[in-house]
């Protein structure tokens, strides 16, 4: 009996043993398995954040990668300037001498130009600004008065720090220049040229100074026409085929007037 209780109960230990590390190992393995899976969904939330940032940090930098490159792209000028960055004055010292510069306007839409100088005291600019229609042209005349020169320095040697500055707006369709409009849009205001001053001597001839006094001319006989009032294009005409002329006019006005006088007499 004793040996019997024995081994019933060898028997259980034996059974014990066998059954606990299947226990053991089954819970071991779901516990495994679940941390497993918890760091597979950490290493998933990590990588999408990482990837997140990476996106961010690649929209950011191609954002200031365009700006960079939009900031080292040249400007798109909207007038050609002719001549392009310079401003020809004869040098004649203690005297008041003329430039010219023409101005297109090459865009598809208005555009106002507007003259700034470093010297307002001693330059002025006709006209200092304006609006030009698509592919209209006109030739701007610029006044200076030359300081007489220092220590007897030649008309080469003679340099001028006197500096013009052209800006340009486009604005919508035909409309009275104001300057103020520049001010009003600062944002979409462009420089298209700052303009140095080359002097040159009037006793030797050059291409430049005839180029000079060939626009000077033109500058001077555009004025001339705007100053001139409008043709007479003849009898007016009123409605649909009605001709009235001047000496009508005054006629009906004469008649009027008698009626009038006559009325009051009586």
């Amino acid at each position: 009996m004793a040996v019997d209780e024995q081994k019933s109960g060898a028997e259980g230990k034996v059974w014990s043993l066998c059954k606990m590390p299947f226990w053991q190992s089954t819970n071991g393995s779901s516990s495994s398995s679940s941390s497993m899976h918890n760091t597979n969904n950490n290493n998933n939330v990590y990588q999408q954040n990482q990837g997140q940032q990476v996106m961010g940090r690649s929209i950011v930098n191609s954002s200031n990668v365009s700006s960079m490159a939009k900031s080292l792209l040249p400007t798109r000028r909207r007038l050609r300037l002719d001549p392009h960055n310079k401003l020809y004055f004869p040098y004649e010292p203690g005297k008041q001498v003329r430039s010219a510069i023409s101005i297109k306007n090459t865009s598809r839409s208005h555009v106002a130009f507007k003259f700034q100088t470093t010297a307002p005291k001693s330059c002025y600019m006709r006209p200092p600004g304006g609006i030009l229609a698509p592919g209209e042209n006109l030739i701007a005349t610029v006044f200076k008065f030359v300081e007489p020169p220092e220590n007897n320095e030649r008309p080469v040697d003679q340099k001028s720090k006197v500096k013009f500055k052209i800006m340009s707006l486009k604005v919508k369709g035909e409309m009275d220049y104001v300057p103020e409009v520049f001010d009003e849009q600062k944002d979409q205001v462009a420089v298209e040229q700052i303009l140095r001053v080359v002097f040159l001597d009037p006793e030797h001839p050059s291409p430049a100074l005839d180029k000079l006094k060939r626009q000077l001319a033109e500058a001077e006989a555009a004025l001339e026409a705007r100053k001139k009032p409008p043709e007479d294009t003849g009898p007016r005409i009123v409605g649909e085929g009605l001709v009235i002329d001047e000496w009508k006019e005054r006629r009906e006005r004469y008649l009027a007037r008698q009626q009038v006088e006559g009325v009051d007499s009586v």
